[in-house]
Order: C-alpha cells, then sequence, then structure tokens
C-alpha cells in the first residue's frame, strides 16, 4: 500500500524552497561591506575643507634653524598679536602641534612663533590674544621681533587661508545623585536610617 501524499500550503512550500544550511556562514556583498567601511570612516575626525592639500611636514621651529623660504606649510597655533597694517593683517602665533583635524593642540610646550599675514582686514576683537587659529600659505622670509627683551627670529607666511576655530567650552559633569555621591554629610547616621 502507497503512503499517502502530503499537500504543502503555498506559503510552507516556498519556505521549504528556500530553505538553506545555517550552518555555513553566508557571505556579505561586497557592496554593503565597502557602504559599511566609507561610514565606518566617515565619522572619524576630517580636516576642514579650505584648510586641506599636500604641505611640508616642517614645524615652525625647525623652519626658523634653516631658511625654508618657498615652503608649502599648515601651521597653527594660538594668537600673540594681531597687526592691522595698509592692506592686510598679519596675526603673531604661538605655533602649536596640530590634531588630526589641523587644530592647535594646547600645551605647555608649544613651538615656535610664526608671522603669518593675509590680504584684507580681520577685526582684532574677533582675532583676539589667546585664540586658536590654523593658517596655509608658504614661507616668505624672516623678521626678527622683539618678544619682550628677546629678540626673536620668525617665519613668515603668506597666508592663502586663515581659519579661526570656534571657542570651546569647558563643561564639568558633577554627579551628585544620592546613592551614588562619595561623601556623606551625616556618616554618623547612616546606619540609623536603616
Amino acid at each position: 500500500m502507497q503512503a499517502p501524499t502530503r499537500t504543502l500550503h503555498p506559503r510552507q512550500a516556498r519556505t521549504s524552497r528556500s530553505h538553506r544550511d545555517r550552518s555555513k556562514p553566508r557571505a556579505v556583498h561586497p557592496r554593503i561591506a565597502a557602504l559599511a567601511f566609507v561610514l565606518a570612516f566617515t565619522g572619524c575626525a576630517t580636516v576642514p575643507t579650505p584648510l586641506q592639500g599636500n604641505f611640508s611636514a616642517l614645524a615652525p621651529g625647525a623652519a626658523t634653524q634653516r631658511d625654508a623660504t618657498g615652503e608649502s606649510v599648515r601651521w597653527g597655533g594660538t594668537i600673540a598679536e594681531v597687526e592691522t597694517l595698509a592692506g592686510q593683517t598679519c596675526f603673531q602665533l604661538v605655533g602649536r602641534p596640530l590634531d588630526d583635524e589641523t587644530r592647535p593642540i594646547m600645551s605647555d610646550r608649544p613651538e615656535a612663533r610664526f608671522l603669518a599675514c593675509r590680504q584684507g582686514f580681520y577685526e582684532p576683537q574677533v582675532f583676539a590674544k589667546g585664540r586658536s587659529l590654523t593658517v596655509t600659505g608658504h614661507i616668505v622670509g624672516y623678521e626678527t621681533r622683539k618678544v619682550g627683551d628677546y629678540d626673536y627670529r620668525q617665519p613668515k607666511v603668506a597666508a592663502d587661508v586663515v581659519y579661526l576655530w570656534p571657542k570651546r567650552q569647558q563643561v564639568y559633569v558633577v554627579n551628585d545623585f544620592y546613592p551614588f555621591y562619595p561623601y556623606d554629610p551625616w556618616p554618623s547616621l547612616w546606619w540609623r536610617r536603616w
């Protein structure tokens, strides 16, 4: 006698046909892998568009030691002084190393000072002493200026781009929720609460 055949519902038939062996890993489509790679790295620090380009790795201190006239540089620092001259503005900067975004890193070990001059007027109240600035351009020479009583030789950059960074806000987070607060003002009463 022949066993009765079972008739499957169309939905069951589809799932039984599309069943795959789950013990084998499924291959990732190359486009999905590429998209995941791009998305993973777009959140990383990026250089602002005006500051992008190929520049010499020469630091302001090294440029002071030798004649580097004509080198294309991207330097940054904090503004020490702003001079508004006829037709141009010159910034005297305390050179600082740059981070991945080309923003000057605040540290107690600055690099050498340098001058950056750009055509046009830049408001000294906005470009104030202590603000972070990154410039791109080429070294056009050297100037010796007084810093206090010291004669200081500084490279002078003809700036193509002057990029003023927004002020960073200091945020202090204080966690004073009672159960997690490490200090109890009434330690002798702690055991009496329970």
